[in-house]
């Protein structure tokens, strides 16, 4: 239940009541608040624009006693240097066929055991996209434009099990014995 919570925390899905109790769960224990204060950092890293709103994994520098040439270049270079390497291995797999993008959707899954994470579903052709492991911390993320509608999709681990998404409730059975979550994308109004 902590790592639901987190996460939708981390995603902002939480209403009044549930960040309200979040809070309190924060409050009370300490472990909770640990692994809560250690994602949302890990989450900071992701941060870096990369022009298209992909996720990027920004390396941390540790503080020094006094400031040097190295901290200031450091930053924007690391930065500059991750979005490059994952625009080229974004153009090298291909892209997903999207047709009216309205929203860029940030799917991510922890799974730390694992070596290789893809997402599959209908605005994919149900073709499976690589996703990018975030450094070490066991999270995988994929950064893909969602016409509106409602979609189905899964994650695919690297021994070919197939998961739904543990941050997403709606769920529906498929003709193979597994499970796809359901999102639906809509316009603002």
């Amino acid at each position: 239940m902590n790592d639901y919570f987190i996460s939708m925390f981390i995603d902002d899905e939480l209403d009044l009541d549930e960040k309200i109790e979040f809070v309190e769960a924060v409050h009370k224990d300490k472990e909770f608040k640990n692994q809560s204060v250690e994602l949302l950092e890990q989450e900071k890293l992701l941060q870096v624009d990369v022009g298209i709103s992909m996720a990027a994994m920004a390396l941390p520098i540790k503080p020094r006693a006094k400031q040097n040439i190295f901290r200031v270049w450091w930053p924007p270079v690391a930065g500059f240097a991750t979005a490059c390497i994952l625009l080229i291995g974004f153009f090298m797999q291909g892209t997903v066929p999207v047709e009216n993008s309205k929203e860029l959707r940030r799917f991510v899954i922890y799974q730390p055991d694992i070596d290789q994470a893809r997402i599959v579903g209908n605005f994919t052709g149900w073709s499976p996209v690589a996703m990018e492991q975030i450094g070490d911390s066991g999270y995988w993320s994929v950064s893909i434009g969602l016409p509106e509608g409602e979609h189905r999709y899964s994650y695919l681990l690297e021994d070919g099990q197939q998961i739904a998404d543990p941050t997403v409730l709606a769920r529906e059975r498929d003709d193979f014995g597994g499970e796809n979550s359901i999102i639906k994308v809509s316009s603002a109004i």
